[in-house]
């Protein structure tokens, strides 16, 4: 392995102590000890033997294998020597209701208008209570099983209280809010006023300002494009500012969002929500395909995120190797995060398997192989994916202090050997499948490639029969072109 990749620093920075503690080994709860660590720090450390220290729900320590032994006496020592460790990745755009249930029903040779409003809208409103939560919990194992430990919600649930509650029994961290808007007057579920809407947002961020230990919370989440009003955009940017969380929303996927607001407006999007006081370091807004010069200079100087969802731009032909620009919002220092969006856009919830997209696009669309290395393409998906998420100093980074959220990649897999670069194995070569266990807050949750509570066999069953109700129920075609005998 190249000592440039896989070995010990010499003279380590804060995040890797240079010695143990001095005295008495200092107990701690958990030490994954003799693996690759890829801290995510400042200097981008790799440790050949590296060892982590969990003590509760914080990242005690972190160094090379034999200072943490002898520095740290644990309650529970994982031979980590098959395990590449990484700090758990960061989904910033996900639909975990809506969609999950009725994974690949939509067909995928659908414009962006169709897909979202013959499709999506009317199978989102075909879903109870149960089944959201059940939703939920699917998505959300999905993301266990291949790595994400936090994401952002794209604003699809409506019933809250049941997701809330299915996704603390998983264990994973997250931001999730009901889809507000107050402008189409369709599906009948999700119509709103003005007043109704905002009404929601304060509603939920009352009751779910913090969940499950901390791990889940509200943010104020509108559909975005053109289903809000000004009043709308300004109470939910204001709410977000005073309750001290983020904002999200979808914008500019397709040309609709542009042609719309220079219609309406005399501007184009980033303009006009500029102007309103939406755009803020508190802000991640999705797909931003369709965007200008003017525009990206206006998400640099307002410290805007843009949660980059390649698959669905590719599914949905959006046009993003032709005309995306995110190679430009990067240069200009946008903080570029990934997102996997909803299951008939992508189809999978596997972040590793967008973060390999993010580094290929744009190398054969602008015929330049140096956009977006794999190294670049991995902080997207963990540090870019944190500051998204407004939790930059608490996940994202294996470091002292930070959350214990770890990802152990197991290498004992043939698209492991051999490794002899760590960011191109993990960008370039394994995905999802090859995750072994996962930590969030210090809780191993997925163990030996199973979650360690949920019974997946019954979820399972439960979502393959709740699948076919949601379908049959809301009365869209089965448009497969191949014949079920």
């Amino acid at each position: 392995m190249p000592p440039e990749d896989l070995s010990p620093a010499d003279s380590p920075p804060d995040s890797v102590p240079a010695a143990a503690p001095a005295g008495a080994p200092v107990p701690v709860d958990t030490i994954i000890a003799g693996a690759v660590v890829v801290t995510m720090d400042d200097d981008r450390r790799v440790l050949r033997d590296g060892a982590v220290a969990i003590a509760g729900d914080t990242i005690a320590a972190v160094g090379p294998t034999a200072e943490i032994l002898a520095g740290y006496r644990a309650a529970e020592t994982v031979d980590g020597r098959r395990f590449v460790l990484t700090p758990g990745l960061v989904n910033t755009h996900i639909h975990i209701t809506g969609e999950p249930l009725t994974r690949g029903y939509v067909p995928d040779d659908t414009p962006f208008e169709e897909n979202v409003f013959a499709w999506l809208c009317p199978l989102y409103a075909a879903y109870n209570e149960p089944e959201e939560r059940l939703s939920g919990q699917l998505a959300a194992l999905e993301m266990l099983r291949s790595g994400t430990t936090s994401f952002l919600e794209a604003g699809t649930i409506r019933f809250l209280d049941a997701v809330v509650d299915g996704l603390a029994e998983t264990g994973i961290r997250g931001r999730v809010g009901r889809w507000t808007w107050d402008l189409p007057p369709e599906p009948d579920v999700y119509r709103q006023n003005t007043d109704d809407a905002i009404k929601g947002l304060v509603d939920e961020l009352d009751r779910f300002a913090s969940a499950a230990d901390g791990r889940i919370a509200a943010w104020p989440i509108l559909v975005g494009h053109n289903t809000c009003s000004d009043e709308l955009w300004q109470a939910a940017a204001g709410l977000a500012r005073e309750r001290g969380t983020g904002l999200s929303f979808h914008m500019s996927p397709a040309e609709v969002d542009p042609a719309y607001f220079l219609a309406t407006y005399g501007r184009r999007p980033m303009e006009h929500l500029a102007d309103l006081g939406v755009l803020g370091d508190n802000v991640i807004l999705t797909h931003a395909v369709h965007v200008d010069d003017a525009e990206i200079d206006l998400l640099a100087r307002t410290g805007t995120s843009v949660a980059h969802c390649p698959t669905t731009a590719l599914k949905v032909s959006y046009g993003v190797t032709r005309i995306g620009r995110f190679p430009e919002m990067a240069a200009r220092g946008v903080n570029v995060a990934i997102g996997t969006d909803g299951n008939n856009a992508s189809n999978y919830s596997d972040l590793m398997r967008a973060t390999y997209l993010v580094a290929g696009l744009f190398k054969d669309g602008r015929q330049d192989p140096t956009m977006f290395p794999a190294e670049e393409a991995f902080a997207m998906a963990t540090v870019g994916g944190a500051r998204g998420l407004g939790l930059a100093d608490e996940i994202g980074v294996l470091a002292p202090g930070r959350r214990a959220d770890l990802v152990a990649h197991d290498t004992d897999r043939p698209e492991w050997r051999p490794l002899l670069n760590v960011a191109n194995q993990l960008v370039w070569s394994a995905d999802g499948r090859g995750v072994h266990s996962v930590w969030v807050d210090g809780r191993r949750v997925v163990e030996n490639y199973h979650h360690t509570v949920i019974d997946e066999e019954a979820l399972y069953a439960a979502a393959q029969a709740a699948g076919e109700a949601i379908t049959a129920r809301s009365g869209l075609p089965a448009k497969s072109r191949w014949t079920l005998v």
